[in-house]
C-alpha cells in the first residue's frame, strides 16, 4: 500500500518525524528480516556474517527492484520510504537507537563507553537513479548495518559512540550529507526530483523538517571520523585483480547551465553564410570542451551531458541551445583552470558564429582528499585479512565528500563487474561485498582504539 505524506500536528511538528519509528516497525513487520542469527563469540576480532550481510542486501531489492535485478528507488518515493523503514528495523535489531534528523537522514546510534568521545560515523545511501543497479549505495548501507550487528552480537564495547547513517537523496545532489555541513542552498528546496517531489516536500516526507534545515548542521571537528564502503563504479579493481580499493580522494564537481543564443530562421530560405545557428555554435563548444579536457595534463574529465535545441523543428535554424557542462577533478583550482580554458574557446566561437554564450553555475561539490592516516589504516586492515589493495581516486561523488568538512574520512571500494554502474547490469559479487565489510569493521575497531 503506497505511503502518503503524514500531516503536521497542531504545534507544527512533523508527524512523520514524531512517529517515524512506529511507522517503520509496522512496515518492517510485513517482511521477513533475512538477518540470520549470531551468538556472542570470543573477544578476538570478529568477522562479519557474509550470509546475513548479503541477505540484507537481497531484501532491499524488494523496494523498487525489477525482474532484471535492477532497482529504481528514487529519493522521497514510496519505495524509498519503505526501504528506510526496513533499514530502521535492521538498525534496531543491532541495538541502535534510531531517529530521523531534521534533514531527513536516518540515523542509528550506539553509545560508547566514554561519553566525551566523538562519534565514529559509517553509512551510505539507499536511493537510486532511475533504472539503476542494486549495489550503488546499498552495499555501503548494508555493510554498515552488518558492522553494527556484528559488534552487537559479539558484545564488543566501543569507547566511541557509533553512528550508522542512511543519507537521503544522494543521487539528486547529496542533499542529506550536504545539509550536515550547511551546503544546501535555499533555491534547492523547489527543485523537483526524479520522484516528482520537491526537495522541500521530500525532506518533510521522510520525517525531517525543511523549515528547520539549518538546525541539522554539524560543526567541523564534531566526529572522530567517517568511513564509507562503496562499489567502485569503474573497472580498475577488476582489471587489476585487486580485492580492495583504498580511496585517495573524491573529485570535486562543478556544473553550469549553458545558453547559446543565435538567430532563429527558416531552414529553407536562410543561406548558409547568413546563418547564426546556435546549434552549430554549441557543437563547436562541445568539441572545445572535449579538446580542453583531453589535452590538458591530469585526470580531469569534462562532460556536456544534456543539450536541447530551440525550437527543435526540422525546418527551423535553431536560435537557442540549452546545455549543461560538468567538470571534475581532485583539485578545485584545476577545475577553475579548465573552465577558464573552455570560456576562452567560447568567446572565440561567439565571434566566429555571431552568437552569445552564457555559463550559469548551478552546482558545486568540493573535492575531498581522504585522511592519509585513514588510508594507512584501511590498508593495514585489509592486509591483516589477507586482502590485496590498490590506492585510487574516486571519479564519482559520494557522501564522504560532504563529511570531509566535519573531520577525517576514509573510503573503501570493492570491485564492480565490467565497471558498470547506474544500470541494471551493475553487480558486485557477494564475496567482494563481504571482504569490504570486514575491512570496514576492522577500520572501525582500529579507529576506536586510536584514541
Amino acid at each position: 500500500m503506497p505511503l502518503e505524506p503524514l500531516p503536521p500536528t497542531e504545534d507544527g511538528e512533523s508527524l512523520a518525524r514524531r512517529d517515524f519509528l512506529k511507522v517503520s516497525a509496522a512496515l518492517a513487520a510485513t517482511l521477513p528480516a533475512g538477518l540470520g542469527a549470531s551468538t556472542p563469540a570470543s573477544r578476538q576480532t570478529p568477522l562479519v556474517d557474509g550470509d546475513r550481510l548479503n541477505a540484507i542486501l537481497d531484501v532491499f531489492r524488494r523496494y523498487g527492484g525489477g525482474d532484471d535485478d535492477g532497482t529504481t528507488r528514487l529519493a522521497y518515493s514510496d519505495e524509498d520510504i519503505a526501504a528506510r523503514a526496513y533499514a530502521a528495523s535492521v538498525m534496531e535489531s543491532a541495538g541502535l537507537r534510531v531517529s530521523v534528523d531534521l534533514a531527513g537522514n536516518l540515523i542509528g546510534r550506539r553509545p560508547g563507553a566514554d561519553p566525551a568521545a566523538l562519534p565514529i560515523i559509517i553509512g551510505s545511501h539507499l536511493d537510486s537513479v532511475p533504472d539503476g543497479g542494486s549495489y550503488d549505495g546499498q552495499v555501503g548501507c548494508a555493510a554498515a548495518f552488518e558492522v553494527a550487528l556484528t559488534l552487537h552480537h559479539h558484545e564488543v564495547e566501543l569507547r566511541h559512540p557509533l553512528e550508522v547513517v542512511v543519507f537521503q537523496n544522494e543521487e539528486g545532489g547529496k542533499t542529506g550529507s550536504r545539509a550536515l555541513v550547511g551546503r544546501v542552498e535555499p533555491h534547492e528546496f523547489d527543485i523537483v526530483t526524479a520522484s516528482g517531489f520537491t526537495i522541500r516536500d521530500g525532506i518533510n516526507r521522510l520525517g525531517g523538517d525543511a523549515a528547520r534545515l539549518d538546525e541539522a548542521r554539524r560543526e567541523p571537528g564534531s566526529m572522530a571520523g567517517f568511513l564509507e564502503l562503496h562499489i567502485e563504479q569503474g573497472a580498475v579493481l577488476e582489471a587489476a585483480g585487486t580485492q580492495i580499493g583504498v580511496v585517495e580522494g573524491i573529485v570535486g564537481i562543478r556544473r553550469w547551465n549553458i545558453t547559446v543564443l543565435g538567430a532563429q530562421n527558416h531552414a529553407g530560405t536562410t543561406p548558409m553564410p547568413q546563418r547564426r545557428d546556435a546549434l552549430v555554435a554549441a557543437a563547436d563548444l562541445i568539441r572545445a570542451v572535449n579538446e580542453v579536457a583531453t589535452t590538458m595534463e591530469g585526470r580531469q574529465v569534462a562532460t556536456v551531458g544534456r543539450i536541447e535545441a530551440v525550437p527543435g523543428a526540422p525546418n527551423v535554424v535553431p536560435g537557442e541551445v540549452r546545455a549543461t557542462l560538468e567538470v571534475r577533478d581532485l583539485e578545485m583550482d584545476k577545475i577553475g583552470q579548465i573552465f577558464s580554458e573552455i570560456v576562452a574557446h567560447a568567446r572565440e566561437i561567439e565571434s566566429a558564429r555571431e552568437v552569445s554564450i552564457e555559463f550559469d553555475p548551478f552546482y558545486e561539490s568540493l573535492a575531498a582528499p581522504t585522511a592519509p592516516a585513514f588510508r594507512d589504516m584501511l590498508e593495514r586492515a585489509a592486509a591483516d585479512l589477507g586482502y590485496s589493495t590498490l590506492r585510487m581516486p574516486s571519479g564519482a561523488g559520494h557522501d564522504a565528500q560532504s563529511m570531509a568538512e566535519l573531520g577525517p574520512v576514509g573510503m573503501i571500494f570493492v570491485p564492480s563487474r565490467d565497471g558498470i554502474s547506474h544500470s541494471p547490469r551493475e553487480y558486485t559479487a557477494p564475496d567482494d561485498i563481504t571482504r569490504g565489510a570486514n575491512v570496514l569493521l576492522r577500520a572501525v575497531l582500529a579507529l576506536n582504539a586510536a584514541g
